[in-house]
C-alpha cells in the first residue's frame, strides 16, 4: 500500500471533566503529562502515529480555544494541520469535518481516527494492527474498528459483539452495546463474543463520506456545501457558520451503529482509554496494598486501593482510607470514593453553579 495515502485524524477537543481537578477547561487532560515522562497524552499520540505514516498526513481536530495550546504542544505540525471547531458537537461532526477536509487533499486517503487521550503500552503491536487495518480498508468498502480483548468484566467501556460472518479474514460486527451493568458485563466477558470498544476507527475517505450521506444526511448536507471551500481562506468562516447547525452526536450512534458494512479487528496492544481516575489506577504501578501515588511522596497507613495525585514535591500522609481518589491541583482538593467517581461531573457542575468558572 502506498504510504502517502495513509492519514490520521486525532480528536482533541474534549474537556476531560471526569479527571477534574487535574483536567481543567484551560488545560484538559490531553495536554497533561500524567506519568512524569515529559510528554502529554496528545504528544504521545502524535509520536505514536508519526512512526506509522507521514508527519504531514497527521491532522488534529480541536476546539478553537485550544489552537495556541495545540501548536505549543506539537510545533512540528503546521497550522494547516490543526482543524478548529468553533463549538463542541461530539465526535460525528468532528470526524465529518476532518474527512471532508482530507478528501479535498487526497480523495484516495485511508484514514485512522484516534482519540488524543488513550494509552498504548505495546507500540509495535499497535503499529502492526494499524498497518493491517489501513491495508484492509484500501481494498474493501468497510468501516473498520478495533476491539480490545477484555481481561475482566468492565462496566466502564462500551462493547462490540463479533459476528461469525467475515469480509476476507476480518469479522463483521453483530452489534454495538453501551456500557453494561456488572451482571451483563460478566455475561459479555464469559461469552467470548464481545470486545471492548476502543474508539479507534479506520476507513477509506470515500467509504466514510458515503456512510455520512447514508446514515447521517443532516451532517453530510452541511459539509457537502463546502466542497469548493476546504483548504481556501474561506474555510474557517464556513466552518464557524455551519457548525452550529450540526447535531451533537457521536460517530458511534450516528454512523457505526446504523451502517451494515462494519467490521472489527480484535487487538491486544496494552490499551487504556484513561477515561477516569479508576482507569488510571488500574494501569499505574501500585504498592503491596494496591495504592497508587502520582508525582508526589506518599505514606500510607491501614489504606488500600487508593490513588493519590498531588503537586510534585508534596507529601501526603494517608491513614484509614480505602478505595479513594485524593487529588490536589492549584486551588482545588478532591477527596472522592473511587467507586463514586462518576459523580465528579456533577461535582464540576455544582462547583460552577456555586462559584462560577474560577475552579473549572
Amino acid at each position: 500500500m502506498d504510504n502517502k495515502n495513509s492519514y490520521c485524524v486525532i480528536m482533541s477537543g474534549g474537556i476531560g471533566s471526569r479527571f477534574w481537578p487535574f483536567s481543567r477547561e484551560a488545560r484538559p487532560k490531553q495536554f497533561l503529562d500524567f506519568f512524569g515522562t515529559g510528554r502529554s497524552l496528545l504528544q504521545m499520540t502524535v509520536d505514536r502515529f508519526k512512526k506509522i505514516l507521514p508527519l504531514e498526513n497527521i491532522f488534529i481536530v480541536t476546539n478553537e480555544s485550544y489552537a495556541e495550546l495545540t501548536m505549543q504542544e506539537v510545533p512540528e505540525l503546521s497550522p494547516s494541520q490543526i482543524l478548529l471547531e468553533p463549538l463542541r458537537r461530539n465526535t460525528a461532526p468532528c470526524v465529518a469535518y476532518a474527512s471532508y477536509h482530507i478528501n479535498s487533499i487526497n480523495p484516495n486517503a485511508n484514514i485512522v481516527v484516534a482519540p488524543s487521550d488513550h494509552l498504548i503500552l505495546k507500540e509495535d503491536e499497535f503499529a502492526a494492527v494499524i498497518n493491517k487495518a489501513l491495508s484492509f480498508v484500501d481494498n474493501h468498502e468497510i468501516l473498520l474498528t478495533l476491539g480490545i480483548k477484555p481481561n475482566r468484566p468492565e462496566t466502564g467501556y462500551g462493547y462490540i459483539q463479533i459476528d461469525e460472518a467475515t469480509v476476507g479474514d476480518i469479522n463483521k460486527v453483530k452489534v454495538f452495546t453501551e456500557k453494561p451493568n456488572l451482571d451483563l458485563a460478566k455475561i459479555f466477558y464469559e461469552s467470548g463474543e464481545f470486545l471492548w470498544n476502543s474508539g479507534l476507527f479506520i476507513w477509506n475517505v470515500k467509504t466514510i463520506i458515503k456512510a455520512f450521506n447514508d446514515n447521517l444526511p443532516e451532517v453530510a448536507t452541511i459539509f457537502n456545501q463546502g466542497k469548493e471551500i476546504y483548504r481556501t481562506d474561506k474555510e474557517h468562516a464556513f466552518i464557524k457558520e455551519q457548525y452550529s447547525y450540526c447535531p451533537s452526536i457521536s460517530i458511534d450512534y450516528g454512523v457505526m451503529e446504523k451502517a451494515n458494512n462494519v467490521c472489527v479487528i480484535m487487538a491486544d496492544f496494552g490499551w487504556s482509554d484513561l477515561g477516569t481516575w479508576g482507569s488510571l489506577h488500574d494501569i499505574s504501578d501500585k504498592d503491596k496494598d494496591a495504592n497508587v501515588s502520582l508525582k508526589c511522596e506518599t505514606l500510607f497507613y491501614d489504606s488500600s486501593e487508593n490513588i493519590v495525585a498531588l503537586p510534585d514535591g508534596k507529601l501526603a500522609v494517608i491513614q484509614g482510607l480505602n478505595n479513594y481518589i485524593v487529588a490536589e491541583v492549584d486551588d482545588i482538593l478532591l477527596i472522592c470514593q473511587k467507586e463514586e467517581e462518576q459523580r465528579i461531573k456533577q461535582f464540576v457542575a455544582d462547583t460552577k453553579l456555586k462559584y462560577g468558572d474560577s475552579y473549572i
